[in-house]
């Protein structure tokens, strides 16, 4: 019987153990398992944060985790390509599509369109010289009375604007009244001093009246030649005139015409017959039209313009000389009909090359690459393309700035190094520690030559 509780003692020993390695185990394993998740997890974390490098591309010494100010420079920054990516194309630009996002890196499918110039011109109503009149004095005497006194009165064809007293008149008068004796003797001698009176602008009416009645008029009345509105009055009551003195000058304003000053760029798109629409400053929300009937040959070569002309009615009197006019002429180019159009902010110009930045197709994200093209006519905010696009592609039409950024940092060939030059700050500028300085400098010089 005591042999038997010895046993027993024992076995509880061995199980006791038994059950305390296997909990230890257990215990251990649930530690290194748990250890192992939560590594790979922090390194999942580790890895989505470095996935997006934010820098400036002024200062690429920068280098944040997150979008935001340049600390230096304030300018914005721009997310570099994600790490460890990789892009078939070694000159071509692998982005995230996070990082295009936060860009705000935008792309649209090239298509032909219909290439539409509009040309915007400046200028000022005038009134049409072909109906300036200047009203002169016909005999020789003294101004006795002016029936019109200010400029910008209205007159009326027939209207008498002035009373002149002439001794001459007085004298051809008389010698009308004296031939009127001897006419049936000496015609000659009637008609030529009729004639005399018909070239001081005396009417048939005028002369039969003196010739009726006997008696002599003292004044000659200037009557309007025109109806218009006086622009400047050049005599005063009791002047001497003789013949040929301009006493007044008439315009007739129910037709006016807008000139406008039209740049020697913009020339080529403007074409006698075309319509051109117009307002004026001085009147708000009305549109007026004409036609352009007159192109200057002639460019000035101080203001470096060309004046263009458009005639239109004006019975109602709103348009006004002086006034300011800002015009619309909308030209077709028929020559470019089969050429692409992009907008605007899609190219980046330096001078003496145009770029483009193309998506690359067949890739999940955003991948671009540079490309040069030829500029034609500018269309309002955008450009007509003649050479180094294709309709179905896809363009960067805004951040276009951020994706060359990017390029230069990673020494891709950008905007200013088309050969893919590293550069350090700004391109053809290296900073101290650069190794490269040399040697980017001859690539820049041989690309230069």
């Amino acid at each position: 019987m005591k042999k038997f509780n010895v046993f027993n003692i024992f076995s509880n020993k061995y199980v006791k153990y038994s059950l305390l390695l296997i909990g230890g185990v257990f215990i251990g394993w649930l530690l290194f398992h748990h250890s192992r998740k939560s590594d790979k997890q922090t390194g999942q974390v580790i890895e989505t944060t470095k996935s997006t490098i934010w820098t400036c591309a002024m200062h690429p010494q920068i280098r944040m985790t997150e979008p935001g100010k340049c600390p230096i420079c304030g300018m914005d920054l721009i997310p570099l390509a994600q790490t460890g990516s990789t892009s078939v194309d070694p000159d071509a630009i692998h982005m995230s599509k996070d990082a295009a996002q936060l860009a705000n890196v935008l792309t649209t499918v090239v298509t032909k369109k219909k290439p539409v110039k509009e040309v915007r011109l400046y200028g000022k109503v005038q009134a049409d010289e072909r109906l300036f009149q200047s009203q002169t004095a016909h005999v020789p005497g003294r101004i006795e009375r002016l029936n019109i006194n200010f400029t910008g009165e209205t007159v009326v064809k027939g209207q008498v604007l002035a009373e002149i007293y002439s001794p001459e008149l007085i004298t051809a008068q008389q010698e009308l009244l004296e031939t009127v004796k001897t006419k049936q003797l000496q015609p000659e001698l009637y008609e030529a001093s009729k004639e005399k009176l018909r070239q001081w602008k005396l009417t048939d009416d005028q002369i039969s009246k003196i010739e009726l009645s006997g008696i002599i008029q003292n004044n000659f009345e200037v009557l309007s030649n025109t109806s218009g509105t006086v622009t400047t009055r050049r005599v005063n009551d009791g002047d001497h005139v003789s013949v040929g003195t301009i006493l007044f000058d008439i315009a007739d304003l129910s037709k006016v015409w807008i000139m406008f000053d039209a740049y020697e760029s913009d020339l080529q798109f403007l074409h006698t017959g075309e319509k051109l629409s117009f307002t004026l400053q001085a009147l708000p929300g009305i549109d007026f039209s004409g036609n352009i009937i007159f192109i200057d040959p002639v460019i000035d070569p101080v203001t470096r313009v060309a004046k263009v002309r458009v005639e239109t009615g004006n019975q109602a009197g709103k348009l006004k000389p002086e006034m300011f006019a800002t015009g619309i002429v909308s030209s077709t180019l028929t020559e470019y009909t089969d050429n692409v159009v992009i907008p605007k902010s899609a190219v980046l110009w330096t001078g003496k090359r145009s770029v483009v930045y193309v998506k690359q197709p067949g890739s999940e994200e955003p991948v671009f690459k540079i490309r040069e093209v030829e500029l034609g006519p500018m269309l309002g905010e955008s450009y007509v393309i003649t050479d180094g696009l294709s309709e179905g592609e896809e363009i960067v039409t805004k951040g276009t700035f951020s994706v060359d950024a990017a390029a230069q940092l990673e020494g891709k060939p950008s905007m200013m190094n088309p050969i893919g030059v590293k550069t350090s700050s700004m391109p053809g500028m290296v900073m101290p520690g650069d190794s490269k300085k040399n040697e980017n400098d001859n690539l820049l010089k041989k690309f230069n030559n």
